[in-house]
């Protein structure tokens, strides 16, 4: 299979080509014959003419692959080698919607052939490759797992807005449904990715791999979000607490914050299911969804708690929102709670304005119902800074003035203006 792929005698299929399925899809263009195959024309079209559409990726980055961008089943027959990289959400139950995932099995297992290989890189609870996606391609294939098709999974590591740690310089995690899948699969990774590749064992332990990432990071933005609520008690700054802490050398740097997004506030709930089917309850990983989820009706319950005690009629209360995407500098705003925050303070009948200089007003009305405005508007009784996008970063206590009323209460969540504001009434996690 390498050989073949790597002699151009066989292409890469790339299925999925949202912010992990393209940059794949373009590095390995620099090397092989890819075939990038997205179900949206329209995504297709804007890519033909070097556009990424999750605004993620410049021009540039399209110039010298050998790829070809297409919505047509019939161009995946050309390929050897698929490389699955769909979303894998949650639905409005929290449990895991696959159905993207199967729909992408369902597409591969009508033009796979034998000799082929497929490698998962969408995020999973541990057994679902071989559990759920195999058998699918199994019977749409008529093929035999193994001796007719080989399987592979290859999480994922892509941080979306971050220009360091990119694609190439990530290590990649590789596995094989056996070693010679696995090693095919490892050299031909090694093409693009500079860091290096870690062969796993099996699928699965490079399944829980992944999975654990991103869990590991909420169970300590909860911990850091529970002692926010605490140290608010004890009228305790956290960053200040945390800063002190930080001084010594093996304590972790987490931060307090809105966890959203389509990784770290999904993945947990893809392995609490799995938990759950085996007949556990994860306890620490659900307690630290409950505290996660909850944090921006918190939010929202704080500042108008701040605004009550001014004596101030909610009818009458103007609140501005800077920053609505999932995290700074992106403008991704799938699964965004800052939503859940300004949801909550809809409900005191407050009027709320939202701006963000990377959000689009379109896909924000079609996903949320929520208008988006240009620029602030008048003058607000609070602004909450919920997310650091870099536009917000060099403001001062003189822009916020200019936008606030003389008893305004500043609501900085990263805690990124604690030391600049000094005479307007200021409050953060």
């Amino acid at each position: 299979m390498y050989k073949q792929i790597v002699s151009k005698t066989n292409k890469i299929a790339v299925i999925g080509l949202g912010y992990v399925g393209l940059p794949i899809a373009l590095e390995f263009g620099k090397k092989i014959s890819v075939i990038g195959f997205d179900i949206k024309p329209e995504r297709i079209e804007m890519m033909k003419n070097k556009i990424d559409p999750s605004n993620e990726l410049e021009s540039v980055d399209f110039e010298n692959t050998d790829i070809l961008f297409t919505h047509e089943l019939e161009d995946l027959k050309k390929a050897q080698l698929y490389i699955v990289a769909v979303p894998t959400p949650i639905d409005d139950h929290q449990q895991p919607d696959l159905t993207p995932l199967l729909k992408a099995c369902e597409t591969v297992g009508k033009v796979l052939k034998k000799g082929d290989y497929v490698v998962y890189e969408s995020t999973v609870y541990p057994g679902c490759t071989e559990e759920d996606c195999v058998p699918i391609l199994e019977r749409l294939s008529g093929l035999k797992f193994i001796d007719d098709f080989k399987v592979g999974f290859s999480p994922e590591r892509i941080n979306p807005g971050d220009r360091h740690h990119t694609l190439t310089s990530i290590v990649k995690v590789v596995s094989g449904c056996d070693a010679e899948s696995s090693e095919e699969i490892a050299k031909t990774y090694e093409l693009i990715i500079k860091a290096g590749v870690h062969r796993a064992s099996s699928i699965k332990v490079a399944e829980a791999a992944k999975i654990i990432e991103n869990t590991q990071r909420d169970v300590n933005i909860a911990l850091m979000n529970e002692l926010s609520i605490i140290f608010n008690r004890l009228n305790i700054n956290t960053y200040e607490v945390l800063e002190a802490a930080g001084t010594k050398w093996n304590f972790l740097k987490f931060y307090p914050g809105l966890v959203g997004g389509h990784c770290i506030g999904v993945d947990p709930y893809y392995l609490t299911y799995k938990a759950k089917q085996l007949g556990y309850h994860a306890q620490i990983i659900n307690a630290g969804r409950f505290v996660n989820d909850s944090m921006g009706g918190y939010v929202a319950k704080q500042t108008v708690k701040k605004i009550i005690a001014k004596d101030k009629d909610l009818r009458k209360v103007r609140i501005l929102v800077m920053g609505i995407t999932f995290k700074e500098n992106v403008s991704d705003i799938r699964n965004s709670k800052v939503v859940d925050l300004i949801r909550e303070l809809q409900s005191y009948h407050v009027k709320v304005d939202v701006v963000d200089p990377f959000g689009g007003a379109k896909e924000i009305e079609e996903e949320y119902q929520l208008q988006l405005s240009e620029k602030p508007t008048g003058i607000y009784d609070s602004i909450i800074i919920a997310v650091n996008h870099k536009q917000y970063t060099p403001l001062t206590e003189k822009d916020f003035k200019e936008l606030s009323t003389p008893d305004g209460i500043i609501v900085d969540l990263k805690g990124i203006y604690r030391d600049k504001i000094k005479s307007l009434d200021y409050w953060s996690l």
